[in-house]
């Protein structure tokens, strides 16, 4: 199936590891050219090299997205570069305190979970999509999380941030709709890797005095599938909702879980 995401102007949010990588060079092999945004850039430069590599275009820009003015600058970097924006995706964010309750997470710690989770993409959102209401064309993606579809003890920070993700996504998608702008949610359950085995897994093998294999075969059994997705599955789902072959699909929550969420 053809994507027709082909020299797309994308900007990828927290493209240098994990699913933002998997996002990175999913777009890359689909032919986009590529802006590519994060507070490190040391980290990023790499994926811009290997997406280079696969013969497309792709710039790095430093851009704390909790901080408006420099999100600014990166839309008008991107146009800049490429003279427009079609895609954004929101993959930047945070896990937030783990295995605390409410009344444990200190007033610090939910506010920086709920700047970086959802002010962040509000200013990226914000910023790009004057260019993309003037031309009556856009596709946003927001990554969030199931936490946010169905809520979780010992993740409240987080799951907030998430809920409020939510909401942001399906205003935009209602008042960006009649510009022709597409604005959706990919919503991930646990995805394998370094955050999921060394400070989830590890935190259950600890609680319950159990092994970190016994603690993720745990967490697969809760999904209908009884497996933990991969990177590559999120980043297909991206790929899928900034595409057109989901054109008249928009303000949506798409579980890519396993089956959790919504059964």
């Amino acid at each position: 199936m053809n994507l027709q995401l082909r020299d797309k102007v994308t900007v990828i949010t927290g493209p240098a590891k994990g699913m933002g990588r998997a996002v990175t060079l999913a777009f890359a092999r689909e032919g986009a050219q590529l802006v590519l945004a994060g507070r490190d850039v040391a980290a990023i430069e790499p994926v811009a090299a290997e997406a280079l590599a696969l013969g497309v275009p792709a710039i790095v820009v430093p851009c704390d997205m909790t901080d408006a003015a420099q999100t600014e600058a990166l839309a008008a970097a991107a146009v800049s570069r490429f003279g427009r924006i079609d895609i954004m995706v929101n993959v930047a964010g945070g896990s937030g305190p783990i295995g605390k309750t409410g009344w444990e997470t200190s007033a610090e710690e939910f506010s920086d979970i709920v700047e970086l989770n959802m002010t962040g993409c509000f200013n990226t959102m914000h910023a790009v999509l004057p260019g993309m209401i003037a031309r009556k064309s856009g596709k946003v993606v927001n990554v969030g999380g199931t936490f946010g579809m169905r809520g979780r003890a010992g993740r409240t920070a987080y799951s907030a941030s998430k809920w409020g993700l939510r909401g942001l996504t399906k205003s935009f998608a209602l008042e960006a709709g009649p510009f022709g702008i597409n604005v959706n949610c990919v919503a991930p359950g646990m995805v394998d890797g370094p955050r999921f085995r060394e400070k989830v897994c590890a935190n259950m093998a600890d609680k319950l005095g159990i092994t970190l294999e016994e603690a993720m075969t745990r967490h697969a059994a809760d999904y209908a599938l009884r497996r933990v997705s991969t990177d590559e599955d999120i980043a297909n789902a991206c790929l899928f909702l900034a595409s057109e072959v989901s054109r008249q699909i928009t303000g949506v929550d798409l579980p890519v879980d396993g089956g959790w969420a919504m059964l």
